[in-house]
């Protein structure tokens, strides 16, 4: 990957998380709706020796996406 690919991937992870911030913030207004998903119940791989667990869940709002939408104009005006 070149480095401005990088630059994109952490202003897009930026942009959620502030994205998310806010819409925590603002707890029951419009920019808190979204969805939440992945696996319920973390699946667990016990080896004897190691036990390892798997698990990921996400929580797109609507504050979020409006962050990523922004961390990628600001990218695209800013990286030429």
């Amino acid at each position: 990957m070149k480095r401005s690919n990088w630059l994109l991937i952490f202003l897009l992870i930026i942009g959620f998380l502030v994205g998310n911030l806010l819409g925590t913030y603002f707890g029951n207004s419009f920019f808190s709706y979204g969805a939440k998903f992945g696996l319920a119940n973390p699946v667990e791989l016990n080896l004897g020796f190691i036990n390892l667990v798997f698990g990921i869940n996400f929580d797109i709002t609507i504050a979020g996406v409006i962050g990523i939408l922004v961390a990628f104009l600001i990218y695209k005006f800013t990286v030429r």
